[in-house]
């Protein structure tokens, strides 16, 4: 059932457009994560508090924007709106390069924040449009394969944004980053027109005021709101995990450059393996079951996680992956790890395919705003927690038992509020 929507007409150039994307937003943040690390001249807690708040940078333009990406999705032709969105970035991918060639954080902390505020524009439409070119039975399958687009991108921007890093230089880190804006820009060009859905809507310049109304809509559907707030802590516990890896990795482990994008690989292969076992499990059925096992598990590996850790002291920093692979804890942190990523996309495909499938047509771009801007509340305000609780002396094993511990919760509140259809 994946293959033809592959080579389909009115889903492949989304497929790779969202492909493109999001490598570059995930090969400039990881080439920054990697300045930071191994590169600037701070700190292991400033390093730590820096990359947190970077996810954050990169976050928070969704909760402001993704009200205003909702009503141009709606208003105007989504296809035409990725198009716009996508010829802009190839001017943000250059503001990225000039900084790359610096060595400037500032510059390319703002590079970051500008790919988040296309990226939350471009949100909206990347998910409302998939129901207008395709049947409610295929959107888990669809759902599943965007996600693992979208995970395939951070595997391999991770992997590339290492190695521009460690050994690329200035010339491989261009070549990549404005290659694949162009290539995102090309994609976005092949996307069918999908007509206006709402043609008489006034885009509301009261950012404000357009994002409170979407809420109350949302919130006024009870299926809605719970897949929204089901979604948006997967986000949460996805944007912790990812900032707190890293310096898990050094700190913890000892790894060296290709030890941290070994372990980013595994857990992004991770997660597209859990989003294709929720779609075959789906078999173009919504199974919010399938979410409630994932949340089960998701909690499991990163309770286990944080207490492996427990203990462990600052490791012997440079090592590789072959000498981390050769203990027994740098294996147990591998496989919760890839537990943890494969629960996650357990977790996340049936829900938000239920979003989209109960969302009405004329409205459903805003409705997708509305999740983004809740998600994005969520992952702000989580790291923003992280950088404060790391300021005031959380460890590592801490904060990923306290994921454990606080998705236990959420398991349990997803059960006993799960819609019935």
């Amino acid at each position: 059932m994946a293959t033809p929507l592959l080579f389909s007409r009115r889903f492949a150039p989304l497929f790779w457009c969202q492909f493109f994307a999001a490598f570059n937003d995930n090969f400039l943040k990881t080439s920054l994560v990697f300045l930071i690390l191994f590169g600037a001249d701070v700190t292991a807690g400033e390093a730590e508090v820096l990359i947190t708040v970077a996810s954050a940078i990169f976050i928070a333009p969704y909760f402001f924007l993704s009200g205003l990406g909702g009503e141009l999705a709606d208003r105007y032709d989504k296809a035409r709106v990725a198009q716009w969105l996508k010829f802009v970035e190839i001017f943000v991918a250059l503001l990225a390069l000039y900084g790359y060639m610096h060595k400037s954080i500032p510059v390319m902390f703002v590079a970051l924040g500008l790919f988040g505020v296309i990226a939350s524009l471009f949100g909206p439409m990347k998910y409302g449009i998939l129901p207008d070119h395709l049947p409610a039975e295929k959107l888990p399958t669809a759902n599943a394969l965007v996600e693992g687009a979208t995970f395939i991108a951070i595997l391999t921007g991770t992997i590339m944004g290492g190695i521009a890093a460690h050994q690329g230089g200035v010339r491989a880190f261009g070549l990549l980053v404005i290659g694949f804006a162009l290539s995102c820009w090309l994609s976005a060009l092949r996307i069918p027109p999908s007509g206006e859905g709402a043609p008489h809507l006034k885009v509301n310049g009261n950012i404000a005021r357009s994002t409170v109304a979407m809420l109350r809509h949302l919130r006024a559907d009870p299926r809605l709101w719970w897949g929204a707030m089901v979604t948006s802590w997967f986000w949460l516990v996805g944007i912790v995990v990812l900032s707190l890896l890293p310096p898990l990795i050094k700190t913890l482990i000892g790894g060296n450059e290709d030890t941290v994008t070994v372990y980013l690989a595994l857990f992004s292969i991770a997660v597209g393996v859990g989003s294709a076992l929720a779609a075959a499990i789906a078999r173009g059925r919504i199974v919010l079951r399938t979410t409630f096992a994932g949340a089960l598990l998701l909690a499991a590996f990163a309770l286990d996680l944080g207490l492996s850790a427990f203990g462990a002291g600052p490791a012997a920093p440079g090592q590789t992956p072959s000498q981390v692979f050769a203990t027994g804890f740098g294996v147990r942190v591998a496989i919760d790890l890839a537990g943890l990523a494969i629960a996650g996309g357990l977790f996340i495909v049936p829900a938000f395919a239920a979003v989209q499938a109960w969302s009405d047509s004329d409205y459903r771009a805003r409705t997708v705003a509305a999740v983004n801007v809740l998600n994005a509340a969520f992952m702000t305000g989580g790291t923003v927690l992280v950088a404060l609780l790391q300021k005031f002396g959380a460890t590592l094993p801490m904060l990923f038992a306290g994921i454990g511990i606080a998705t236990f919760v959420v398991a349990s509140a997803i059960w006993r509020t799960m819609p019935k259809t």
